[in-house]
Order: structure tokens, then C-alpha cells, then sequence
């Protein structure tokens, strides 16, 4: 008998999936018609990836063994019950990295080559000419050392950039890194950096990691590029950094709530870039995320070791 695949979904369907239905039977299930449709489910993709109606249908999901997240994030997933049960985690791990890099690299040249002020001239009809910034030879220090942080790694160092890695242990001769410094050790060793990048996962580790300890040991007039999630950095302490002058800009592509409200300091706040969650979305990425999926699920049919298996405790892909 063949599996029984659940698809959750918001109204936007995955494309591509017929060679899943060939090894599988799909049901399509919205968060409302989650609870009867994983009923009896072997699987469950989450097409819908920031949905949180796993959690409310959990006690329909006896017969579960695997759940997929169309996402490299897997914390908007993770409770309690999940992470205790035998459920396998898979996400999309490899979608993002070259996009999310190529991101990176772009808003570190938008701030070293002044671009908001150049657009906002030209958008007055002044011509003041100015010098701008190098980035060879400048230092980002990124905070996260799995696949995405090794993408940006590499993509900086061929820019000319030097570059150094914060994860879970220290370490030297890391291929991608060089130096790998200790998440505890981020207020001592943060002054290095003139980028500090967040790409780090969001963990109960990582929760609120950049504080205003943090940021105020970083190095006068450095810069943050967060493309991790909103919570590893405390937004009121930005705002007060930014204000000073101490932090010199700040990108940020993911927020503690988003949408970010209309309200919100971060909009008008000077030196700062504000983008929708959009740094690893690249044209194609939809289709790229369900041959992964798909990918996977014909490695399941067969019961071949699923690719991208995430440590439930850890929140990610060892």
C-alpha cells in the first residue's frame, strides 16, 4: 500500500510533485482541515512553513513518521511533543545558500558604496560627489556555520573579505572559516568584525544572543546583516545603538513580528535597511524547494535514509 502524503498549504500549491504522486497518495489539507487530513498520514510536507497547526493536530498524528519543511528553519515547527516523539524532522536544507550569500553581499556593498544616499540624490537632482568604502580587507564575522554560513563564507572571501565563523565550539583550520570562535565567547570576540552577519538558526541557545552587550563591544561605526530570524537580535538595543552612532547600519531581512508593523521605529530609523523576508527567495526557489522535497520522498517510498534529517534537540541538520 502506498504511503499517505499530506500536503499543508495555504491556498499556493507546491508544482512539481508528480512524481511524488506516482509513490504516494496526496491529500491537500489547509490549517483548517489539518486535523482529518493527517488522520492515518505516514507524511506531511509543510508547504506551509510557518503555520503552527502541526502543534493543534498533533493528537491526530498517531500514524506520522515523517515531517518535511519546505524551509532551512525548522523553529516555527519545534514543540515539546515533536521533538520527544519518533518523528523524523527533514528540511530544505542547500535551497537557500547561494541566494541568501549572493543577499549578503549585496547589502554589505549597498552600505559600503552608499547606495540609499546615491538614489536618494539623484531622486532630488543633486550631484554631490563622495567617496565610498572598500570592502577587501574588511572583516565579517558570521554568526552561524552550517550550510548557508559557509555560502556567504566563501562568497565574501572571494570578494576579498576576510571572514570568521561563531558556532557552537571554537576551532581552527575550518575550511570555509578559518577561525571559529565559541558562542559564548561573541562579546569578547565581536570587536573583530566590521559585518557582523546573523544566520544562525533560532534556538533556546541563540534566542536574544545579540543584546546590548553585544552590540556595544562592536567595533565604532561596524554594521549587522541579520538574514537569521528576528528574535537572535534585541531590536529596542539596535535602535539605541543605531541612534548613537556607536552601530553604523543595519540590514535586516527578518523581524521578532512580521509583518513589521507600519508603526515601527525600524522603518525611519537612519542607516537601516528593512527588506520582507525575502533574501534566499531567488526566482525559481518554489520549484527548487519541491524537488527536495520531491527528492526525498521518493527516497522514502523506497526506505532509503531521508536526506537533510534535522536533530530535533538541536533545532537543525548535524
Amino acid at each position: 500500500m502506498a504511503p499517505v502524503l499530506v500536503v499543508l498549504h495555504a491556498g499556493d500549491l507546491p508544482d512539481g510533485l508528480d512524481s511524488v504522486a506516482e509513490v504516494a497518495d496526496i491529500r491537500y489539507a489547509t490549517a483548517e482541515t489539518l486535523d482529518d487530513a493527517v488522520d492515518g498520514a505516514d507524511a506531511l510536507l509543510l508547504w506551509d512553513f510557518f503555520s503552527p497547526a502541526v502543534r493543534s493536530a498533533w493528537p491526530r498524528c498517531g500514524s506520522l513518521k515523517w515531517i518535511h519543511i519546505a524551509a532551512a528553519g525548522v523553529d516555527s515547527l519545534m514543540f515539546d511533543e515533536l521533538v520527544d516523539s519518533d518523528v523524523i524532522v527533514t528540511n530544505s536544507r542547500g535551497v537557500f545558500d547561494r541566494p541568501i550569500a549572493e543577499f549578503v553581499l549585496a547589502q554589505i556593498l549597498a552600505f559600503a558604496k552608499d547606495s540609499e544616499r546615491s538614489r536618494a540624490l539623484q531622486q532630488s537632482k543633486v550631484w554631490q560627489h563622495r567617496e565610498t568604502e572598500r570592502i577587501d580587507g574588511s572583516h565579517a564575522m558570521i554568526v552561524g556555520t552550517g550550510a548557508i554560513g559557509r555560502a556567504i563564507a566563501s562568497l565574501l572571501t572571494a570578494v576579498g573579505m576576510s571572514v570568521s565563523g561563531l558556532g557552537r565550539t571554537a576551532r581552527e583550520g575550518d575550511r570555509d572559516f578559518g577561525t571559529v570562535h565559541a558562542s559564548a565567547d561573541l562579546v569578547s570576540e565581536v570587536a573583530r568584525a566590521d559585518y557582523l552577519v546573523l544566520v544562525a538558526p533560532l534556538t533556546d541557545r541563540t534566542r536574544g544572543m545579540v543584546d546590548d552587550s553585544v552590540l556595544a563591544a562592536m567595533k565604532p561605526g561596524s554594521r549587522i546583516v541579520n538574514v537569521g530570524r528576528g528574535e537572535l537580535l534585541d531590536t529596542d538595543a539596535l535602535l539605541a545603538h543605531l541612534d548613537s552612532g556607536h552601530i553604523a547600519g543595519a540590514a535586516l531581512d527578518v523581524f521578532e513580528t512580521e509583518p513589521l508593523s507600519a508603526d515601527h521605529p525600524l522603518w525611519t530609523a537612519e542607516n537601516v535597511i528593512v527588506t520582507p523576508h525575502m533574501s534566499g527567495d531567488a526566482s525559481g526557489w518554489k520549484q527548487r524547494l519541491a524537488e527536495v522535497f520531491a527528492d526525498n520522498a521518493r527516497r522514502y517510498s523506497r526506505g532509503e535514509p531521508l536526506l537533510n534529517v534535522v536533530d530535533k534537540k538541536l533545532g537543525f541538520v548535524v
